[in-house]
């Protein structure tokens, strides 16, 4: 099955090195371009894509305000955040927009490749240094509020366990040899994690987790 891919940003060079890279690769297709925020979100309602690659930083309308408008308008289309600024402020941004993962546009071509298969799979995607800068995002923001630890009133003590475990950067796998629990036991556990916190994948779950305090950076 063709993954289908919409890229967006503002410099026409980037847009046709990256369309021409998607195209090239097996399984994957570029079905739209947009050169700014507006036209990202009018591309991807017409296409419904697997995936939108955006610029963080566009004109008119950016990156960020787009994924926001394009996750709740087609919930099924993962958007991957590529930018040259390796800035705190844009990895919580796009994260809380609904963006499943963010990396920087110096990556590797084949590493890109493979973070856009992961995104559309349904997975998330931070590069380290991204992971880094969330933390520390999370680190310089007061405790939270009693109404934001409401959130998890419905969360069972082992679901708690386990999301803690994927705020830490565990694998499904990790997760299960940690709690000496079967690979499948792990897999239910994250998707009622995903449907009663209504999170998209496991970067809105890493969110949730620091939010709700279930993890501290400290920790």
């Amino acid at each position: 099955m063709t993954i289908r891919v919409v890229v967006a940003d503002d410099q026409a060079l980037v847009r046709g090195s990256f369309r021409v890279l998607v195209d090239t690769a097996p399984g994957l297709a570029t079905v739209g371009e947009a050169g700014n925020g507006i036209e990202a979100i009018a591309v991807a309602l017409a296409e419904r894509p697997d995936l939108v690659l955006m610029d963080v930083r566009m004109p008119e309308m950016d990156g960020i305000e787009a994924t926001r408008r394009i996750c709740a308008e087609i919930p099924e289309t993962r958007v991957l955040m590529l930018t040259t600024f390796d800035l705190d402020q844009y990895v919580y941004s796009a994260l809380r927009a609904g963006a499943s993962g963010f990396l920087l546009k110096d990556t590797p071509p084949a590493d890109l490749l493979a973070a856009i298969r992961v995104v559309a799979a349904g997975e998330s995607l931070l590069a380290p240094s991204v992971t880094r800068r969330l933390i520390a995002e999370f680190t310089s923001r007061p405790e939270p509020s009693a109404p934001m630890a409401r959130e998890l009133a419905g969360v069972t003590e082992r679901e708690r366990e386990v999301l803690a475990l994927v705020a830490r950067g565990l694998s499904n796998a990790e997760i299960a040899e940690h709690l000496h629990v079967g690979l499948a036991t792990v897999k239910t556990h994250v998707s009622r994690l995903l449907a009663k916190l209504q999170a998209r994948d496991r970067a809105q779950l890493v969110i949730v987790a620091y939010e709700t305090a279930v993890v501290r950076p400290r920790d």
